[in-house]
């Protein structure tokens, strides 16, 4: 089943996530190789495709996984918690409709 995580950062997170960007990356390209990545990416804080240093807000995952417990437990696992990027992470069920 798929499950979305919706990630809350810290505010101004972006040097936190600097530092742990690659390891961050390693997993999601990991999930994408497994053919169970749906979409990744960051929230940009201001309107723009390249924020700069204005940074980031939060990131969102959309990922296939065996269970919600499954899913949490691939969530609270994320380098950006171990590093103090986010403040919050939510996991829940997701349906793909369309396209």
């Amino acid at each position: 089943m798929l499950y979305v995580i919706f990630s809350q950062d810290v505010e101004n997170s972006l040097p936190l996530r600097a530092q742990a960007r690659p390891a961050h990356v390693e997993r999601l390209q990991a999930l994408k190789e497994q053919g169970r990545l749906i979409l990744a990416g960051p929230c940009p804080a201001i309107d723009a495709e390249d924020p700069g240093e204005a940074g980031f807000t939060g990131s969102m995952i959309v990922a296939e996984f065996d269970s919600l417990e499954d899913a949490q437990a691939w969530a609270d696992a994320d380098p950006y918690i171990e590093a103090g990027v986010y403040q919050s992470v939510i996991v829940k069920p997701y349906k793909k409709v369309l396209p």
